[in-house]
């Protein structure tokens, strides 16, 4: 027969998980790097990081769920990157599908831009990307101040300006990175 404090012990984890807690040992940005995610073509490679989140509540999905929002920015150029999750409790599920704005996807892609090589890009929002992402370290709906890491695989088209010619180029993007909380004041 087991002890009142195994059972207590026992009793506690069985909330923990129950409730969508964390340990300090599941929880936070799993040793991704600050800079990771990459949108590359054969002719530009765009590199993002230092993502922030927030449960900004962006693009809500359902009661009592508080949709998140990342922001990150290129490394070497001017770009950022703009996510919205309307469903942060379904993140740490492998397969989450890429979506752009309010019209679908798990990770909706809301803004990513950059520039390179004299040219600049910007999302193209009549070609909807494809791929899926999912978090690492996700406790709190990634509320958790430990943050999560954040992988990402798939294509996204993007407009290209170089000088006055514009057209749209396919670019894989993916990689894995650290999401840390923004800063309350």
């Amino acid at each position: 027969m087991p002890s009142s404090l195994s059972s207590l012990s026992l009793c506690l984890l069985i909330t923990s998980v129950a409730a969508g807690g964390c340990d300090d040992d599941t929880c936070g940005v799993q040793g991704a790097p600050q800079t990771g995610i990459v949108a590359a073509s054969a002719d530009a490679m765009l590199t993002y990081g230092d993502l922030t989140s927030g449960a900004n509540n962006d693009c809500p999905a359902m009661p009592g769920v508080t949709s998140l929002t990342i922001f990150g920015s290129q490394t070497s150029g001017t770009g950022t990157i703009t996510f919205c999750i309307p469903r942060p409790d379904q993140l740490g599920q492998a397969g989450r599908t890429l979506g752009l704005d309010q019209v679908g996807g798990d990770i909706r892609i809301v803004d990513l831009s950059g520039s390179a090589s004299n040219c600049t890009y910007a999302i193209d929002r009549a070609t909807p990307p494809v791929g899926t992402g999912s978090a690492e370290g996700l406790c709190d709906n990634g509320k958790n101040s430990a943050g999560f890491a954040l992988v990402l695989e798939g294509t996204v088209g993007l407009k290209r300006t170089c000088g006055t010619t514009t057209d749209v180029v396919s670019f894989t993007m993916a990689g894995r990175v650290a999401v840390v909380p923004q800063m309350t004041p």
